[in-house]
């Protein structure tokens, strides 16, 4: 048995028809950039995630740059943000001519540590400079958005939430209400990139926020810093969201919140068989899940006790299963920012988890013997292999 570690074609053969004809629709109106479908798909994120804006550009990392130049952040500014990461959130920072500020990441949800955001804020050398903060929800599960919002009120810092991997998640609040991620900051941003929960067909991205007078500069930027066609207010850049993508994402808004629920009965799947077989309970870390937060499982995260991480992704592939290693070398430490002087040691967490964290398939359409063939599998090598000693 083959099994992919994610698989869009399945999604397609379901959604061709309506795709077709949708596209057809859009290809005769020949309306194709920035017109009704995008204005529609901008409506409708708004209202899933509760926010009083949305708008659309080209990609998420252009969201990501959008929103920090719409908060003014440049030259001599630092961000806090997290080195277990996408690349795409740190280059943001970098691209606007700010400096990115590492906190490590908590060693269960691997989403940025809080404690030392907070400890950042209080004690850094150049805490004045530290103007705005990205947290990222990671692999689909929100980090605290009461503990986010009152870091933000509290150190009166900028926040921009990269929830690129985390469309629907949410968090209880004391109340019990639901706060849905990317509309506790100042503004959120989104990618759909193919892979991820809500994926077009090639590349575009969205901003969320609130703040009318930020959403209006992220709407003009996106088209050269020009509110009235000609007439440009500042050097913005190109990053529209196309008519064809935007009519393939409404199709496909649609269906997210069932999609949304099949991905966490797979992950309720996995994490029964495997906390069912001994070996692996005993040498796996699975995904925590938690009462006051819905987490939507863009990826499924097994974390390694031991050092065989490596051997058990290519046992297996050998084997005909997918896996992924989200994310091989911190941010920190990558050659393009050597110059921060990101040395190995100096966010521990984040390293560890680099070298033992591996991913399974994860999509909608997994079917329930492929899940229990991962398992078997994962279970095999463990059989096959003797306990090796932690690091």
């Amino acid at each position: 048995m083959r099994v992919p570690l994610f698989d869009l074609t399945r999604q397609y053969a379901q959604l061709r028809t309506e795709i077709l004809s949708t596209l057809d629709r859009v290809f005769s109106s020949g309306q194709l950039i920035l017109s009704e479908e995008v204005v529609a798909f901008e409506r409708e994120i708004a209202v899933l995630l509760g926010a009083k804006e949305a708008i659309g550009v080209a990609n998420g990392s252009d969201a990501l740059y959008i929103a920090l130049k719409a908060l003014n952040i440049g030259e001599g500014d630092y961000v806090i943000t997290t080195p277990y990461t996408f690349f795409a959130t740190v280059s943001a920072i970098v691209r606007n001519g700010a400096r990115p500020l590492f906190a490590d990441i908590d060693p269960i949800t691997m989403n940025v540590d809080l404690d030392q955001v907070e400890r950042l804020l209080q004690t850094h050398p150049e805490r004045h400079r530290v103007k705005a903060f990205i947290p990222v929800h990671l692999f689909g599960q929100t980090c605290d958005l009461d503990r986010l919002a009152s870091i933000k009120s509290t150190f009166g810092i900028r926040v921009v939430e990269d929830i690129a991997q985390s469309i629907g998640s949410t968090w209880t609040d004391k109340t019990g209400g639901l706060r849905y991620s990317g509309t506790v900051g100042d503004l959120g941003t989104l990618s759909f990139f193919p892979t991820k929960n809500l994926g077009a067909f090639g590349d575009a991205g969205m901003i969320v926020s609130s703040d009318p007078e930020l959403a209006e500069f992220c709407r003009s930027f996106r088209v050269h810093g020009s509110r009235e066609r000609y007439y440009h207010d500042v050097v913005g850049v190109n990053s529209r969201l196309d008519e064809v993508q935007a009519a393939i994402l409404r199709i496909k808004t649609r269906r997210l919140g069932e999609w949304t629920e099949k991905r966490i009965a797979i992950a309720a799947l996995y994490n029964r068989l495997l906390s069912s077989k001994e070996a692996p309970s005993e040498r796996l870390v699975l995904p925590q899940v938690y009462t006051d937060r819905r987490h939507i499982f863009h990826q499924y995260v097994v974390l390694l006790k031991g050092n065989e991480r490596d051997a058990l992704k290519a046992f297996l592939e050998q084997n005909g299963i997918g896996t992924s290693i989200y994310y091989p070398l911190p941010l920190h430490l990558q050659k393009c920012f050597a110059d921060l002087g990101g040395r190995p040691g100096d966010l521990p967490v984040s390293e560890r988890t680099a070298l033992r964290s591996l991913a399974l398939p994860m999509f909608p359409e997994l079917t329930e013997e492929e899940i229990e063939y991962v398992v078997e599998r994962v279970s095999a090598f463990f059989a096959q292999h003797p306990k090796s000693a932690n690091r």
